[in-house]
This record gives structure tokens, C-alpha cells and sequence, in this order.
């Protein structure tokens, strides 16, 4: 049985097209009503978190930054995992030699060193505020949340992906959209909250349904008792899950749910 559902936001129940459907938000309500959890796992900031949060109705734990931070609705902290500092310091030296546009999250703060076209692009309608600052070097990394290396090259995110990945094993690097290289915490997977958040709420992850899109997705799909890859998804995370339902544009959360949780047959 599902207690417990954890979604993805971006590609997975919300579109820049669309949005959250009328009906994602309806098996939401349903979902809740019947004494299910509905928890939201993004690389999206809290405030960001819950303003998704706000909008589907729910009230369970955000698990943020693909895990590094998990708060209660409130914002009480219930569990944090901080970058390196050290290493985030070469990472953001190297980014700036390649010209490499970086989001720096530190107590759940947004901070970049230029006001530009990536960071217009990437706070669209996320509900959120960054701060400018002439260097990050004039930060306090104790509190570090994660970096985001962006840049509109696909080949070279996999290739600068790989590259982190081998220099240091000791952190968590993964691709979250085309553009987008999210570093963090080794222990930051949306795999590693699941497991917290399941035993925090009194069962297990065996009892959880989870569903994303991108690669950032693929430990929670993997954790979960039922893993669901979007139609619209990386080939790496369909590979990884147990189903693959429909599209973000055509419901595909809606219908995983009616599969796996209302148990329908004719999905």
C-alpha cells in the first residue's frame, strides 16, 4: 500500500506551458483527503518549494536542493547537509576561467556575481529572489547549500559533469535539465530524503511512490517501493524506474497514481 507520494516539479507535475493542471491538482486533493502524504522533492529553493506547495494544497516536508535540505511546511529545519567548502571554492574558481554561469545557494539564499541572462532565464516564475554580490568570495560557505553551474551547452554540461564527478568523489554532481549541473553534499540525493522522510512519517520507503523526469530523479525512482519515470524524461531515468507513465503535458502524474495507488486497471 502507498502512504507516501513523492513528485518531481519541474517536467514531472508542473510545465512551463501549462503549469499544474486543473487535474494534478485534483488528485492531489484526492490524495490528501484520503490520508495519503504528498511530498514535493526539487532542486528548487524552500520559499520556491512552498510556493509550489501552496499552490497543490499540501502541507508535508519539502525536500530541497535534491535533498541537502528538508523542511517542515513551517520552515523548520528538519534535516541539512552543507557542501564542502573547499571544494566549492576550486569548483567556482574553475567556472569562472570557463565562463561558466553559477548559482551559489547559502542558507537558502540565491547569490550570483552577474546579473544576466542565465539568471533571468532560470528564475522565471519560480517565485523566488537572488542577491547580487561583486564576488562570492565575500561569503560565508559554512552554510552551504549547493552550487548550480549553468550553461546553454548540452555537450559540454555532460562532459564538465564527468569532469566533476572524477575530480571529486566526494560530492554529488548530477545534470537536473539540459542545461543545468547541480553540485552538492555526497549525501544530497532525493534517494537519501525519501528514506528520512518515510521513517520520520512512520513507514518505509518501500511504502512510497515516486515520480520524476530528470537524472536528478533517479535515486528517489531507485529508492521507492514504485519508481515512475515521465513519458517526457532522460533515457536514464526511464531505465531506472518501474513504469514509465504519460507526459507532464498529458497528465502522466495523474496517471500514475490511478495505476499505482487507486490500483485502476485500464491505465
Amino acid at each position: 500500500m502507498i502512504k507516501m507520494v513523492v513528485t518531481d516539479i519541474d517536467g514531472t507535475i508542473y510545465s512551463p506551458e501549462t503549469g499544474i493542471s486543473e487535474n494534478v491538482k485534483k488528485c492531489i486533493k484526492n490524495l490528501v483527503s484520503n490520508g495519503i502524504h504528498v511530498a514535493i522533492a526539487t532542486g528548487r529553493t524552500y520559499s520556491s518549494a512552498k510556493y509550489i506547495a501552496d499552490l497543490i494544497g499540501i502541507k508535508c516536508p519539502l525536500i530541497c536542493y535534491q535533498g541537502a535540505l528538508i523542511n517542515s511546511y513551517d520552515g523548520s529545519v528538519l534535516l541539512v547537509k552543507y557542501l564542502n567548502q573547499d571544494i566549492a571554492r576550486q569548483i567556482i574558481d574553475d567556472c569562472r576561467k570557463r565562463n561558466i554561469h553559477l548559482n551559489v545557494y547559502v542558507e537558502d539564499k540565491l547569490y550570483v556575481e552577474n546579473d544576466n541572462k542565465y539568471i533571468k532565464d532560470y528564475i522565471g516564475d519560480k517565485g523566488i529572489d537572488y542577491f547580487l554580490v561583486k564576488s562570492f568570495n565575500e561569503l560565508d560557505f559554512s552554510k552551504l547549500n549547493k552550487l548550480l553551474a549553468i550553461k546553454y551547452d548540452t555537450r559540454f554540461i555532460d562532459n564538465f559533469i564527468t569532469e566533476l564527478q572524477n575530480k571529486y568523489p566526494e560530492i554529488y554532481v548530477v545534470k537536473s535539465f539540459d542545461y543545468f549541473c547541480e553540485i552538492a553534499n555526497k549525501d544530497a540525493t532525493k534517494g537519501t530524503a525519501i528514506k528520512f522522510l518515510a521513517e520520520y512519517l512512520g513507514f518505509t520507503e518501500k511504502e512510497v511512490m515516486a515520480i520524476g523526469d530528470q537524472n536528478n530523479d533517479i535515486e528517489m525512482v531507485k529508492t521507492a517501493g514504485v519508481g515512475v519515470a515521465m513519458a517526457n524524461g532522460t533515457d536514464e531515468i526511464k531505465a531506472a524506474a518501474d513504469f514509465i507513465t504519460d507526459s507532464v503535458l498529458n497528465d502522466g502524474f495523474v496517471k500514475a497514481v490511478d495505476k499505482f495507488v487507486w490500483g485502476k486497471k485500464d491505465v
